[in-house]
């Protein structure tokens, strides 16, 4: 039988981990009780440098029934390291990983599709939502604009698709070769090629606390994920460029000739907007440029993703 090592991330969640733990458990025993998978299977919960409870409610877990294990991370290193760490470890660990959030908002019930996939031959398997029913207009309008965007910037993700997947042994150990610091997973895991398949399911409400993904993460989020996978802002930024120097150049031919006709006025508007214009379209472009010499940055300094700080786990080595 297969080991399975459910891999959850957690960042301030001890309001859900003892909910999370007990539905997690009742599936993993459910799966082992009908042969599905192997008895050593178990929850790998990510403390992702936590300032509340989590490490000690995992802890305790663990005391309790060593189906629980942990990871502590040194200190916060943000959801997608969170996950890697996870990932690379239970790699070692397992035959087979599924990756979920704390928060209970991904179907615990269908994890029995994703070992079907996966015994059917996938090596990777994605959760995707079938609905957005309990979004708000706003999350709705946004999650769309981001799925266009990225297909518009020429980014391969799976839509509709967070981090709620099934990955293989051999999916793992092709993750890994993939070194970069600027972590997108979604597209990172596209990219690895393997046998693929989805499970749709219907996402649930958060089961208490508050999101770790506000406005201001998912927008973060969102340019890592166009800047790490694409170029085309720097084409539409030379491109734009090569628009205005056109422009100009008929402008100026245009103001040449009614020079020369004597029919000259001020034009003040006409300066000042082009002024404004320029200035915005120069300002943001260096932005669009620097934050791709911010990820070179990052990539050439080559300092590590995470830091593991302590790991619960009667198989590891390093407990």
């Amino acid at each position: 039988m297969d080991i399975l090592y459910i891999v959850v991330p957690c960042y301030n969640e001890e309001e859900v981990l003892h909910e999370t733990s007990k539905r997690l458990e009742k599936k993993l025993n459910q799966l082992i009780g009908q042969n599905q998978i192997s008895k050593n299977s178990k929850v790998l919960f990510v403390d992702d440098g936590s300032k509340d409870k989590t490490w000690q409610i995992i802890t305790e877990l663990h005391e309790q029934n060593q189906i629980f294990s942990g990871l502590k991370l040194s200190c916060n290193k943000g959801h997608q390291n969170a996950l890697l760490a996870g990932l690379m470890t239970a790699k070692d660990l397992s035959d087979v990983t599924i990756s979920l959030d704390a928060d209970l908002q991904d179907d615990i019930e269908v994890i029995d599709q994703f070992i079907e996939k996966y015994k059917q031959g996938c090596d990777i398997v994605y959760g995707v939502r079938s609905a957005r029913d309990t979004d708000t207009f706003f999350k709705k309008t946004t999650a769309r604009g981001f799925y266009k965007l990225m297909e518009i910037m020429g980014v391969s993700i799976q839509k509709d698709h967070a981090d709620y997947r099934l990955m293989s042994k051999r999916a793992l150990q092709g993750l890994e070769q993939f070194d970069e610091v600027n972590l997108f997973l979604r597209g990172i895991v596209k990219l690895i090629g393997y046998k693929s398949d989805v499970v749709y399911y219907k996402r649930s409400s958060r089961f208490a606390g508050e999101s770790k993904y506000p406005l201001k993460k998912m927008l973060n989020f969102a340019c890592d994920g166009i800047t790490s996978f694409s170029v085309k802002p720097i084409r539409l930024v030379t491109a734009l460029g090569f628009i205005i120097f056109v422009v100009s150049l008929i402008m100026l031919i245009y103001f040449f000739i009614i020079k020369l006709l004597g029919r000259t006025e001020t034009g003040w508007t006409s300066l000042v907007g082009s002024i404004w214009l320029l200035s915005g379209i120069q300002l943001l472009s260096l932005g669009i440029i620097g934050e791709y010499i911010g990820k070179i940055y990052k990539e050439v300094k080559s300092r590590p993703r995470y830091i593991i700080e302590q790991i619960i786990d009667e198989n590891s080595d390093k407990e």
